[in-house]
C-alpha cells in the first residue's frame, strides 16, 4: 500500500496515519488550523475541495461526527495517496475521495447536497510568482487548475442553503475572498487571524461563510500560534493533539 518514494505521517489523531510523498506537496499547518475552525455538527456531510492527500477529512472524521466526508482533488497521485490513506485507517464507509475537476463540479456532486464545504486552496494568483511548471508543488500553491472564484463557485453549488463554508487563505487576498464570496451569495460570517507570534502580523486567514446568510460579519479573537519560547501556545497544542 506504501509505495517506495512515500511516507506515512502520524496525525495524532485516533491513531489515524496519512500517506505523503516529501518529493511532492505534503500537507501544511494551514490544513490542520482549518479543521480546529470548522464546526461539523453530528450527523452533517462536508466536502473538501481540492483536498490533496485527503488530510483535512481525515482529521474531520477524527475530530467530528460528521456522517460522511467527501474530497475532491485533480491530480491523480494525490488522490491515489488520499484514497489508500482512507483505506489505511479503515475509514471507507464514513469518507470518499473522488479524483475530478472542481471547475466540473456539477459533474461530481449532487447541486445543494452538503451541510459544510472546507477548503485550503492554493493562495497564489497566476502571475505572482508563479512558473510555468505543474508540478504537484506548484499547483498546491499557485492558482494553475483552479482560481479563488472557481474554488468558491463550487462549494455555493455544492452548500445547501443555511449551509457553511470554511476556508483557510491569505490576508493579502481577503478583499477578493469577500468579493467572490458574495458574488456566490455566500454571506461572510466570521473570520480569524492567525499570528504566527503575539507580536508579528497575521500569515493567515480563517473564514465562514453561510449560503444564503444576511449580512453580519464577526471577527473573533487572533489565533497566536507560538510561544516566546517557540512552543505551541495552549489552543494550537489542542487543535494539533486534544
Amino acid at each position: 500500500m506504501i509505495k517506495a518514494h512515500e511516507r506515512l505521517d502520524d496525525l495524532h489523531r485516533c491513531g489515524y496515519m496519512i500517506i505523503q510523498d516529501p518529493g511532492k506537496f505534503c500537507f501544511g499547518m494551514d490544513a490542520v488550523l482549518l479543521t480546529g475552525f470548522s464546526n461539523v455538527v453530528r450527523g452533517e456531510t462536508v466536502l473538501d475541495l481540492g483536498t490533496g492527500t485527503g488530510v483535512i477529512p481525515i482529521l474531520l472524521a477524527a475530530k467530528t461526527h460528521a456522517a460522511h466526508l467527501t474530497g475532491i482533488e485533480i491530480q491523480v497521485d494525490s488522490a491515489d495517496m488520499a484514497l489508500r490513506s482512507v483505506k489505511y485507517n479503515a475509514l471507507t464507509d464514513r469518507v470518499s475521495i473522488i479524483q475530478g475537476d472542481l471547475k466540473e463540479v456539477e459533474s461530481l456532486v449532487a447541486r445543494h447536497s452538503f451541510d459544510v464545504v472546507t477548503t485550503n486552496p492554493p493562495y497564489m494568483k497566476l502571475g505572482s510568482g508563479a512558473s510555468c511548471e505543474h508540478s504537484a508543488k506548484a499547483i498546491a500553491r499557485h492558482e494553475l487548475e483552479m482560481s479563488l472564484d472557481e474554488c468558491i463557485r463550487a462549494a455555493a453549488f455544492a452548500l445547501k442553503f443555511g449551509g457553511r463554508l470554511y476556508m483557510v487563505h491569505r490576508p493579502f487576498r481577503l478583499s477578493d475572498i469577500v468579493c467572490s464570496l458574495r458574488a456566490h451569495k455566500l454571506e461572510p460570517k466570521q473570520i480569524r487571524f492567525v499570528q504566527p507570534y503575539a507580536d508579528k502580523a497575521p500569515n493567515l486567514v480563517l473564514i465562514e461563510a453561510k449560503s444564503g446568510g444576511k449580512p453580519e460579519l464577526k471577527v473573533m479573537p487572533p489565533l497566536i500560534v507560538y510561544e516566546k519560547d517557540g512552543t505551541y501556545t495552549k489552543e494550537c497544542y489542542e487543535i494539533y493533539y486534544k
